[in-house]
């Protein structure tokens, strides 16, 4: 009886007690058999929709093996999978009021936005540049001087814009579109004279474009490569937990290179488009020593 007493104890404490022991994000999950991931329906190659109403892209291809982690863990194998659209105004409320429960986009992880969420291990390293007409001979920041410039409202990238407008005194004119599609559109048609946004979005803007060779994107650039990540609600640190191991475990796994190359440098739904964006050294680095810091200088080799 000692014997069996002692064996009995031993597979309690080797047992997991995850059904026990859920908390905040996890639990809500579990609770509902259901996790709720916060997309984007016109940001591709990140999260988009294709011709047959489905989500998909690189951010996607990444959450997906983030829910099989979280499936494991809480032990709900049948665990649905509810997609909830977002932009860049209301990804950070619908994270933080419980809506939405992992956001699976391109959302750029900074010291501010980690007042309000916590980020994954990032899955991308940007720098905010500026696309132009050619034929318009924009090169630098202040060649933009005066002139009518559009960024993206709610994101990162327009707060650059602002605080260089200011300290540069530029006295641009900048507009806040809701999402890229209106901001390049907005530049297409001439009512602004420059786009401000991640370089790797405008790479793929203007791949879509009615006529690509029409426009560039500037070199200089407005700050140092910024880190994205998906956003989490803040102070749930078992759910944090386990999407940074399972991010880890897949960006230094063989199949990360696999995933990017699928989406940005081969040819890629619905078109067949295939954006020609390498893997920056900021990318390689974070996933060769991946980290969820908003400190860019943290993905600097």
């Amino acid at each position: 009886m000692r014997v069996f007493g002692l064996f009995m104890a031993i597979a309690v404490a080797v047992t997991p007690a995850h059904a026990a022991e859920l908390t905040g994000t996890l639990k809500k999950i579990k609770d509902a058999n259901k996790i709720v991931l916060g997309v984007r329906d016109s940001g591709p190659p990140f999260s988009y929709i294709d011709n047959n109403q489905r989500y998909i892209g690189y951010s996607l291809d990444i959450c997906s093996h983030v829910v099989d982690a979280i499936k494991k863990e809480i032990d709900a194998p049948n665990l649905r999978v509810e997609m909830i659209p977002v932009v860049s105004s209301t990804r950070i409320p619908l994270v933080t009021n419980g809506t939405v429960d992992l956001e699976c986009g391109s959302t750029t992880n900074n010291a501010d936005r980690q007042k309000q969420v916590t980020f994954s291990n990032s899955h991308f390293v940007t720098a905010s540049r500026f696309a132009s007409k050619k034929a318009n001979n924009l090169r630098t920041i202040d060649d933009l001087k005066g002139k009518s410039v559009v960024s993206v409202a709610g994101s990162t990238n327009i707060v650059q814009l602002n605080k260089v407008n200011t300290e540069r005194k530029l006295g641009l004119s900048i507009q806040a579109a809701k999402d890229t599609v209106e901001a390049f559109l907005l530049l297409e048609t001439d009512r602004a004279a420059a786009f401000v946004i991640d370089d790797v979005q405008l790479a793929v803007l203007i791949a879509l474009s009615k006529d690509p060779p029409a426009y560039v994107v500037s070199e200089e650039a407005f700050g140092l490569p910024d880190p994205a990540g998906m956003m989490m609600r803040r102070d749930d640190a078992p759910f944090k937990a386990v999407v940074n191991r399972a991010t880890a475990d897949l960006y230094t796994s063989p199949a990360m290179k696999g995933i990017y190359d699928k989406w940005f440098t081969s040819p890629v739904p619905p078109k067949g488009i295939n954006f020609n964006f390498p893997m920056p050294k900021e990318v390689k680095h974070a996933f060769e020593h991946p980290s969820d810091s908003p400190d860019p200088h943290a993905y600097q080799d």
